[in-house]
């Protein structure tokens, strides 16, 4: 979730016509990730949960490619991108072991 308010806050400086752009899209895969990984926890099915934490893989993934487009139009401070991307490397890590742990319990 700390990764979305720093998302919310960052894209507050974005100009006024990114509103349905890229302001939008990620502020949307942001909330994306932590909304289908709490989805998937509240699942009866760890293979149901797994599922959830691809589509949250995958919006990270989105996420990081929005980050570095908003970089490359000047929107965001090479600093700013390198704390994101992270932070972004660090749930992809933590969200692949999480997955691999439960499909080991499947077994």
């Amino acid at each position: 979730m700390s990764l979305t308010v720093d998302i919310y806050t960052m894209t507050k400086g974005f100009p006024e016509g990114e509103k349905f752009g890229l302001i939008g899209q990620m502020r949307r895969s942001s909330c994306s990730i932590c909304s289908n990984i709490a989805e998937g926890a509240a699942r009866d099915s760890e293979k149901v949960f797994i599922h959830f934490l691809n589509i949250a893989q995958g919006s990270l993934a989105e996420l990081h490619t929005q980050l570095i487009l908003s970089h490359r139009v000047g929107y965001v401070h090479s600093d700013l991108l390198d704390k994101s991307r992270k932070e972004i490397k660090s749930l992809k890590n933590g969200i692949f072991r999480f997955q691999e742990r439960l499909k080991s319990q499947q077994s």
